[in-house]
C-alpha cells in the first residue's frame, strides 16, 4: 500500500511519454510548430475581426473570444510541455501544478461554454432573423462574454480546491503531460469516490449538457434551413454552420473521450494522445477551419492584405 504524504510536496514528475524517448523528440518538434500555428493563426483572426468593420458583427466577437481561449489554453500548456519534452527534467512545482490545473480546467470550461453560446447566435440569426439585432446589441454581447468567462472558471475553482485537498501518495508521478484532475487523483492515497463523484457533475454540466444544447440549436436550423426555397442559400447557411460544427465535434469529441470514458491502463494511454489532440491539434484546427471555409474572413483578410501593399507603394 502507498505511503501518504500529507505535508505540501516539492512539486510533481510529469512522466508524460517518458518510457519512448524516440516519441518526446519527435512531439517536441511537432507540437512546437503547432503553437507557432496555434498563436500565428488566432492572432490573424482576432486581429482581422478587429480591423475590417465590416466583421464588427456578433459571430466575430465570439469568435474572437474564440481565437484568446485558445491562445491562453495552449500557452497554459505547450511551454511547460515543451520544457519536459526537450531533457530529462519532468518536473513541475506544486503551486505550478496547482495554477496549471485550474487554468486549464477554467479555459477548457469557457470553452465548453463560449462553444455553446456561438450556436445559439447562429439559431437566433437563421431562425429569429428579424429579432437578431435587438437580441445580440453590443451591450448584451459584452454582458454575455463576462458570463462566460466567469461561469467558466467558477466550477473549476471548486474542483482545484477538491483535488489538492487529498492526501498523495510519496511518490508524486502523474500519469501525464499535464497537470489535469483525473490524474491527479489517481495517485490519491485515500478513498477519491467524493471528488471523482463532483468530477462527474462538473463533466455533465460542461461536457455533456453543452453539446445537447448544441445539437437542438442546430436541430432548429436545420428545419428552418430545409423550409428555404433557395437552395444557394440553403447551402450558405450549411457552410457557416458546417465550421462550428465541425469545431464542436473534434472538442467536444475529444474531451468526452477523455472525461467521460471508464478508466483502466488502456484507456490511460489512449488519453494521453486524446488530450495532446485537444490540448495541440484543435487550437490550431479551428482558425484554418473558420478561414478557410468562411469567405467574409478571406475576403477581410484579403482587402487588409492588399490595403497593406498599397500604403507601401504609396
Amino acid at each position: 500500500m502507498e505511503k501518504t504524504n500529507k505535508s505540501i510536496p516539492m512539486g510533481f514528475i510529469l512522466l508524460g511519454f517518458s518510457d519512448q524517448p524516440q516519441l518526446e523528440m519527435a512531439l517536441l518538434f511537432v507540437i512546437a510548430i503547432f503553437y507557432i500555428l496555434t498563436l500565428m493563426g488566432n492572432t490573424t483572426i482576432i486581429l482581422v475581426s478587429y480591423l475590417d468593420p465590416k466583421l464588427h458583427t456578433p459571430m466575430y466577437f465570439f469568435l474572437s473570444n474564440l481565437s484568446f481561449l485558445d491562445i491562453c489554453f495552449t500557452t497554459s500548456i505547450i511551454p511547460q510541455m515543451l520544457w519536459n519534452l526537450s531533457g530529462t527534467d519532468k518536473t513541475i512545482t506544486y503551486i505550478g501544478c496547482i495554477v496549471q490545473l485550474y487554468v486549464v480546467l477554467g479555459l477548457g470550461s469557457t470553452e465548453c461554454i463560449l462553444l455553446t453560446v456561438m450556436a445559439y447566435d447562429r439559431y437566433v440569426a437563421i431562425c429569429r432573423p428579424l429579432h437578431y439585432t435587438i437580441i445580440m446589441h453590443p451591450r448584451f454581447l459584452k454582458q454575455l462574454a463576462v458570463v462566460i468567462w466567469v461561469s467558466g472558471f467558477v466550477g473549476p475553482l471548486i474542483q482545484s480546491i477538491l483535488t489538492f485537498q487529498l492526501p498523495l501518495c510519496t511518490h508524486h508521478r502523474v500519469e501525464g503531460f499535464m497537470c489535469e484532475a483525473p490524474a491527479l487523483i489517481r495517485i490519491a492515497a485515500v478513498d477519491t469516490t467524493f471528488v471523482e463523484t463532483e468530477l462527474s457533475i462538473a463533466s455533465i454540466l460542461y461536457v455533456v449538457i453543452p453539446p445537447a444544447f448544441i445539437l437542438a440549436s442546430y436541430g432548429c436550423i436545420a428545419r428552418t434551413t430545409l423550409r428555404m426555397k433557395s437552395s444557394e442559400g440553403r447551402w450558405k447557411l450549411f457552410g457557416t454552420c458546417g465550421s462550428h460544427l465541425m469545431v464542436v465535434a473534434l472538442y467536444f469529441g475529444t474531451i468526452i473521450a477523455v472525461y467521460i470514458q471508464p478508466k483502466n491502463e488502456y484507456t490511460l494511454k489512449q488519453s494521453k494522445f486524446l488530450a495532446l489532440f485537444y490540448t495541440v491539434v484543435t487550437p490550431t484546427l479551428n482558425p484554418m477551419i473558420y478561414t478557410l471555409r468562411n469567405k467574409d474572413m478571406k475576403g477581410s483578410l484579403r482587402r487588409l492584405l492588399d490595403s497593406n501593399k498599397s500604403s507601401r507603394h504609396i
